[in-house]
């Protein structure tokens, strides 16, 4: 699901919110997110997981096209842990699907 179609399923389950409304909600809860994992923290969505920025060390890699080695610096990347409500709520669903076929 894109962002644009969150705000659109939002919109048709509250009809009686704007969509400029939604629209600015889910904007300014991604760019907090983004904030927060910039600034080092966690973020936490009880339910459903949380947003851990993790260390990577410095390293030497190399060019896929060219096959040259290349350096790649220390950097800091977002990592995501699935809730465990989220996890039995798609364990379940698949499941579900699997008994279905």
């Amino acid at each position: 699901m894109t962002r644009s179609e969150l705000i659109a399923e939002l919109s048709a389950q509250y009809p009686h919110l704007l969509a400029r409304d939604i629209e600015r909600i889910v904007h300014t809860i991604f760019d907090e997110i983004g904030a927060a994992l910039a600034r080092g923290d966690r973020v936490e969505l009880r339910g459903f997981g949380a947003f851990i920025p993790r260390q990577r060390d410095a390293r030497t890699g190399r060019n896929p096209r060219t096959g040259d080695t290349v350096s790649v610096d220390e950097k800091s990347v977002p990592f995501f842990k699935v809730g465990k409500e989220l996890r039995e709520r798609v364990n379940h669903s698949a499941v579900s699907s699997v008994h279905e076929e």
